[in-house]
């Protein structure tokens, strides 16, 4: 068994990629099948979706994105959850610039992940709402993306920008990234809009 690695990621914040990650990450655990959530977005909320308070945190995907921790010192199995958890919070912004000064600073995250593998089923990435290096991390780290989109018009400008930073990514980083599919969030029946 080795894990299928699929990142959620658009950079609109406020589309639903954490409820859709918590909550897949959960309904993959409830049928038996080994699972870790990585929460790579430095406001934590995945992490506060599973019950952890990211101020508390010691350890976080900060210092195993720096190489400075194991993975599997820093991962987490929530209370009442049955699936693991990396959680973050807002030292990952830090991260994000001393990778800078890294080479290969792309591949950081699945480095980090490649012991990992035959351990899990399913990893899911909740990115942060930017196409940042830590979003490029997860698209590098990925065998697909899933990109949760909100039934508005605006939604789908930033879905261009996003489409090119996958083309990018495909060409030099990880030629083998897919596209699961788009994830349509928050359909309002009572709108024409959401129905084209």
């Amino acid at each position: 068994m080795t894990a299928r690695i699929i990142a959620v990621a658009n950079q609109k914040g406020g589309v639903g990629k954490t409820t859709t990650c918590v909550n897949l990450a959960a309904a993959f655990a409830s049928m038996k099948y080994p699972v870790l959530l990585v929460d790579l977005d430095p406001q934590g909320n995945a992490s506060t979706g599973c019950g952890i308070d990211p101020h508390r945190l010691h350890v976080s995907a900060c210092e195993v994105l720096l190489g400075e921790r194991d993975i599997g010192e820093t991962i987490l199995r929530p209370d009442g959850l049955e699936f693991d958890l990396l959680p973050a919070n807002g030292d990952l912004t830090a991260a994000e610039v001393a990778l800078l000064q890294q080479d290969k600073r792309e591949f950081a995250l699945k480095r980090a992940l490649q012991p990992l593998l035959a351990r899990y089923a399913w990893i899911f990435i909740d990115c942060p709402p930017s196409l940042s290096l830590l979003t490029v991390n997860a698209m590098t780290a990925a065998h697909s993306l899933l990109i949760p989109l909100q039934c508005e018009f605006y939604a789908l400008e930033g879905l261009g920008q996003l489409l090119q930073t996958v083309k990018r990514v495909r060409q030099g980083l990880n030629p083998h990234l897919k596209i699961a599919g788009i994830l349509l969030t928050m359909f309002d029946r009572r709108t024409n809009l959401s129905f084209q």
